[in-house]
């Protein structure tokens, strides 16, 4: 077997070892507690765990320690024997006790299943270490006879060769000679290889350097354009915006003229007239008096449309510099 193999099973060994101890510890304490609980003075109670726990402690210490001492192909003596027999039988008596007092003999069968297996596991487990010790330490052994038997035929066809080396010390000499020119002559095919592989590379190198630097230069000079276009985009929205604005300025200047030089009414105009009169005095940046006057409505109900108009149309006002403040004064001086 490999080294690997007799890890894995050892692995399997320990883990089912471990697997069959913590069960049995866990089992052991359900078991045993309920026993101690009815065994335990009053107002002791929660002492009941500790025996047990006591108990199992000793179990794992035990199934650790021989693990170690196979390992180790050591022994303990016999106290390790005393100690692991005994707290198997501890926990055999603990976990049949209550189903003993209960004269229940399937209870007693039951509660000893794991006890017991606990008990032959460990011993089995420790049995195979040993065995597997054991055999590793023969077969240790037997390479190693193995090894000096092939170490002594080495060294004699190690001393033959070397009678044979000074029997044809000249023959070997020549060949020698013979074949350091030969290497020489291969390194220096082999070097001129190199240096043209290496030129080569340079030369490809070089190409493709070229080539990407040509492909960054056409992406930048495309990104340039690119750039270029969207600026003189921009820049001709922007001319376009200043024209929109200027229009929408003299045109307002324009209305702004027209309301202050048109005669005050006689009499109220229409509602919806009268309306549209004070979003055109809002818009033009009227004083609500002069609004008064051609509308022909009172300061009130003109001052309530202006405020409406501002709540409303505030991004409009806002689109022309100073429509906001110039409607505010008046509509302070109204109110």
């Amino acid at each position: 077997m490999s080294q690997e193999q007799i890890r894995s099973a050892e692995t399997a060994l320990a883990v089912g070892t471990w697997t069959i101890t913590l069960g049995a510890v866990l089992y052991s304490v359900l078991t045993v507690t309920p026993l101690m609980s009815g065994h335990t003075p009053k107002g002791w109670g929660w002492t009941a765990p500790i025996l047990p726990l006591v108990v199992d402690a000793a179990v794992v210490i035990v199934v650790r320690m021989d693990s170690t001492l196979a390992r180790l192909d050591g022994d303990g003596g016999r106290w390790p024997v005393v100690l692991r027999w005994m707290t198997g039988a501890m926990t055999v008596l603990l976990n049949v006790g209550q189903s003993a007092l209960d004269h229940d003999k399937v209870g007693v069968a039951v509660h000893a299943v794991a006890p017991l297996l606990l008990i032959v596991t460990a011993e089995t487990s420790l049995a195979y270490r040993r065995a597997i010790a054991t055999a590793l330490a023969a077969r240790a052994a037997r390479e190693r006879d193995e090894r000096a038997e092939r170490e002594r035929r080495q060294e004699e066809h190690r001393q033959q060769e070397r009678a044979d080396r000074i029997a044809e010390w000249e023959r070997a000499d020549k060949a020698e000679r013979e074949r350091r020119e030969h290497d020489e002559r291969v390194a220096d095919k082999q070097r001129e290889h190199e240096e043209s592989m290496a030129r080569e590379q340079r030369d490809e190198q070089a190409r493709r350097d070229a080539a990407d630097r040509d492909e960054r230069q056409r992406l930048q000079d495309a990104e340039r354009v690119e750039r270029e276009r969207r600026e003189r985009e921009v820049s001709e929205r922007e001319r376009r915006e200043r024209e929109r604005e200027q229009d929408a300025g003299r045109e307002i200047e324009r209305l702004r003229e027209e309301l202050l030089s048109a005669p005050a009414v006689d009499g109220r105009l229409p509602e919806d007239q009268a309306r549209t009169k004070v979003q055109d005095c809002v818009v033009a940046r009227i004083p609500q008096r002069r609004a008064v006057d051609l509308t022909g409505w009172s300061a009130g109900w003109v001052a309530t449309r202006y405020q409406e108009l501002r709540s409303t149309e505030r991004p409009a006002l806002h689109a022309v510099p100073g429509a906001d403040e110039e409607t505010t004064a008046p509509q302070e001086q109204a109110s």
